[in-house]
Order: C-alpha cells, then structure tokens, then sequence
C-alpha cells in the first residue's frame, strides 16, 4: 500500500471518488484501519475523551498530541497522518502556531496539521504555517475549542445567514493555503454549498453526503465510547459490549478456578524435573 499524498486527493476529488477518513490515537487502532485501506487518519484531540477520559477536548495538550501521534505513524507508516493542533498551541500567534505544527511534523512525523477556526486570525495564522512548508487543514463549523462561543456541541449554520457566515470562512481557508477543509456539524444543504464552491477536498463530518468525503471518529462508529452519541454517527459494530462480555467472562472464570486450568494455557515441566525440584525443595 502506497501512501496518498495531496495529489492523489485532489485527482480522487476530480474522478469523483470519495476520501475515507478515520480517527485513530493508537499503535493498534492506526495498524487496523491501515489494513482495511483508510485514507486518511486524523490523530484528533477528541483523544482527551475517547483515550484520556476528560469531559472536553480542552486539557489535551501539544505533548499529548506528539505522543498519540507518533504511535499512531508506528501503526500506519504507509497512510496519510493528520495531527490535531490542541487548544492554546496556536491561538497566541503566528510564530506559536508554526512552532507547535512543526513540533508535530518533525517529532511525530504526520504528513499534515489541522486547526479549528475560521475568519481573518485563523487566516493569518494558516498562511504562516502553509509558507513553513507545513500542509494544513482547516476545520469549520461544529468546533470543540469554540464550543463556548458557539453554545456547546450543536450543530451550526442552520440560517441562511448562519450558513453564508461558514461558506466564507470556507473561502479564507482555501484563500490562506489550506490543503483540504473539515466541515463538522452541519444540514446537508451547507456542506453541499461550501463543497461546490471549493477548489480543495472538502471532508465531512455530520456535514451530509455531497463532501468529497467522510470523517468518523472510530470509537464511535463501533461502539466503544457510549458517554453520548452524535446524531450523525452510524454505527457498525458494538466493539464495546463485545469487550464487556469477554472482561466479565475472564472475571467470571478466575473466580470460579477454571482459568488458567486447561493444558493449552499452562507451561509443563517434564516428570523428572518435577521430582528434581520436589527433591531440591525438600531439602530448603
């Protein structure tokens, strides 16, 4: 499997072929999704609550996303890495959102970054990291860093004002030298419009089926992080019942002394040995 780069992307959006685009935060996780030929994977900084149990994404910091990331290359050396940018490693400046992307790229070695955020400040600050010679994402609508501006995790442009709002920051993004836009979190319509519009990939996530592709993030597309579910995840497996089942069948069996007890899971010594070591512990 050869890795995609940003010219495969934009000859899948010209054929009309759809971009598969996970989350990952692990060695194991990135390996699978690799196998089943993902696309894509983004190491988000959703990882604060699917792997480090925090209420939001905001405690998650620059030095979490380096570690996450670097396990998830280990897994999927040969796919495309995406590398959150946490919150507060690039609100400050333009000098502060190249240090920490570049942290990501040459510790981590992703191929890319993404950043929250649109208008003339996340503007400046893509353009600076573009002209480092760092690809970036945008990422606009359903913002998790801006959830307090923008009233919690609901979905956005659901005016016609509302929506013409996300459609120009959309042309910033792309104005500033993004590679390809995330657009989270809202109708149909919208990520139908901004998509027509773009001249980059456009990848949804709860944004409808006219994107040039889709995110998921993978915990909750099979069942494994239950705290709440987005209206726009399908789920295709029950990963975290089937988990529960097999802990609480592992439990089960220990009490009961039935594991470990078959011969296919014990180590044997020979007869001889045996006597040996009786006789050797007779004499202590």
């Amino acid at each position: 499997m050869n890795k995609k780069n940003i010219g495969d992307f934009n000859r899948m959006v010209e054929a009309g072929e759809k971009i598969v685009y996970l989350t990952a935060y692990d060695y194991l996780t990135a390996k699978m999704q690799e196998k089943a030929g993902v696309d894509m994977i983004l190491v988000g900084d959703s990882l604060g609550m699917v792997s480090l149990g925090y209420d939001t994404t905001f405690p998650v910091t620059l030095d979490d996303m380096v570690r996450h990331c670097q396990a998830v290359r280990r897994g999927a050396p040969n796919t495309f890495i995406i590398g959150d940018m946490p919150y507060m490693s690039y609100q400050v400046s333009d000098e502060q959102a190249v240090e920490s992307a570049g942290r990501l790229v040459k510790e981590a070695l992703v191929d890319a970054v993404k950043l929250e955020g649109g208008g003339r400040r996340m503007q400046s600050r893509i353009k600076a990291i573009n002209e480092a010679g760092i690809l970036v994402m945008g990422h606009i609508g359903l913002t998790p860093q801006f959830m307090g501006q923008i009233g919690g995790y609901k979905a956005q442009g659901k005016s016609a004002k509302a929506a013409m709002q996300l459609i120009e920051q959309a042309r910033l993004i792309e104005e500033a030298g993004a590679f390809s836009i995330l657009v989270e979190g809202v109708p149909s319509a919208v990520g139908q419009a901004i998509t027509e519009r773009a001249n980059i990939p456009i990848l949804g996530i709860g944004a409808g089926p006219y994107t040039h592709g889709q995110l998921l993030i993978y915990a909750d597309m099979v069942g494994l992080y239950d705290n709440f579910t987005p209206k726009f995840v399908k789920k295709y497996a029950n990963v975290g019942q089937v988990l529960v089942n097999a802990f609480e069948e592992y439990a089960r069996e220990v009490r009961e002394n039935k594991f470990p007890v078959e011969a296919e899971h014990t180590y044997k010594m020979s007869e001889e040995e045996i006597k040996e070591l009786q006789n050797l512990l007779q004499e202590v």
